[in-house]
């Protein structure tokens, strides 16, 4: 299938993780939106690159060819223009459909949440780019996965290469397709695909060689404005003044150790316009022996200052600039980890068990944690009319409750409750 059914602990795992990410969204001052599963087919097609393939179609329902959506992008996009917004700062946590062939080791499904913050609205240059690789560097850094780097490029720096070595403009799209691939097969391969299956020549294909495989800082950014080709191209040349003034902005934020400039980052889809970026793993705690998960990156995203306009009668852009946290991908990592540390997660969020010790109490027990959930305090009670107290203090053990309220006989005549400590079994009365 492809899909996942959820244990407890993997439950509680995932919930943990989205609330992390959610928080840091909202430290940023987004709004939730929320948009619909179904899109009609015509508003997802064109719009992923060779992803298109990946789209779930649903029949023909009474006249609309429907689909379930392929990522939470471009109905916010949808969204924007249906309802003529021109100024947006959102997230939104939601599953997205994708007919692939799932690999559950590494991360990838059918069905799975995707987790994106977008800033719509026509600002000043890099600055909402800027924000949106800070919220990645506080979201890796936050749950602490080890070591990351976030790869950035610029569209319209690769098209500036593309069009200075050679390539006609019909095949920037499948040119892009094939430059992403390169962070998974060694340029020669990639080479091969560019001159067989994409019909560049030889010698264009050798141009962007040299380009592809550079990566760097500021440093490099400079040398490319003064290289005498790419200088002369309109696009190449907006691309890097702006990607110079965002690693200026990413100084500001103090982030830039873990950001390079690679020439490689492409992203397969149609739709971005301008700056790109993607959080990719360094490397796997392997202290426990266990085997490295695959997972590739772990965040992306990038500008698409035309989407809006795609959906829009009158055509009226909107900028935007967004990132998506591949969440799937870093619950991967962490289930692996903790079954890896025989660590126990906690399944419930439990404050305390309201327990007897005699039995005929049940009236008491049901007194008592009705009076705690009025009170908003996480209590259960087992479903038993007289449980046994070894019993009542073993399901605590088992599923971490921290605190046991006991009343018994003694308790009830001296109007008292006996809060238990589970762990070290020190007590209070109060």
């Amino acid at each position: 299938q492809g899909t996942r059914d959820h244990a407890p602990a993997q439950a509680a795992l995932r919930e943990r993780l989205l609330s992390a990410v959610v928080s840091c969204f909202k430290r940023h001052g987004a709004a939730a939106i929320d948009t619909p599963v179904l899109e009609l087919r015509e508003m997802l097609v064109g719009k992923y690159g060779e992803g298109s393939k990946l789209i779930y179609e649903l029949q023909d329902q009474g006249g609309e060819l429907l689909a379930l959506r392929y990522d939470l992008t471009v109905p916010f996009a949808r969204y924007l223009a249906m309802n003529k917004i021109t100024n947006m700062k959102r997230y939104h946590v939601a599953k997205v459909y994708r007919r692939d062939n799932p690999a559950t080791t590494r991360g990838r499904y059918r069905e799975f949440y995707q987790c994106d913050f977008d800033i719509a609205g026509q600002f000043d240059s890099m600055i909402p780019d800027a924000e949106c690789l800070k919220i990645i560097h506080e979201i890796l850094s936050d749950l602490q996965l080890g070591d990351f780097i976030i790869k950035v490029n610029d569209r319209r720096i690769l098209n500036g290469v593309f069009a200075v070595c050679g390539v006609p403009e019909s095949k920037f799209i499948p040119a892009c397709s094939t430059v992403d691939k390169l962070d998974k097969m060694p340029w020669e391969e990639v080479r091969s695909e560019m001159v067989g299956e994409r019909g560049m020549s030889p010698e264009a294909a050798d141009r962007i060689g040299e380009y592809v495989q550079l990566h760097g800082g500021l440093d490099l950014i400079e040398r490319l404005l003064q290289d005498p080709k790419l200088s002369q191209n309109k696009l190449a040349r907006e691309g890097l003044g702006d990607m110079k003034l965002l690693f200026e902005y990413l100084t500001l934020f103090g982030i830039t150790g873990k950001i390079s400039f690679d020439l490689s980052l492409a992203r397969g889809l149609d739709y971005y316009t301008g700056v790109i970026f993607e959080a990719v793993l360094l490397q796997q705690d392997n202290e426990h022996g266990e085997e490295p998960v695959g997972v590739g990156s772990v965040a992306g995203g990038g500008r698409y200052d035309g989407l809006v306009g795609m959906f829009d009668p009158k055509g009226r852009k909107v900028p935007c600039v967004g990132v998506s946290i591949g969440i799937e991908r870093i619950f991967s990592i962490l289930e692996q980890r903790l079954e890896a540390s025989g660590e126990k997660l906690r399944t419930t969020e439990t404050q305390v068990l309201v327990a007897t010790p005699q039995k005929h109490l049940l009236a008491a027990r049901l007194k008592l944690i009705s009076e705690l959930w009025d009170a908003g305090i996480k209590a259960e009670m087992l479903y038993k009319k007289d449980p046994k107290l070894l019993k009542q203090l073993q399901y605590c053990e088992d599923t971490g409750i921290p605190l046991a309220a006991i009343v018994g006989e003694q308790e009830l005549a001296d109007g008292v409750v006996k809060l238990r400590d589970v762990a070290t079994r020190q007590e209070v009365r109060m």
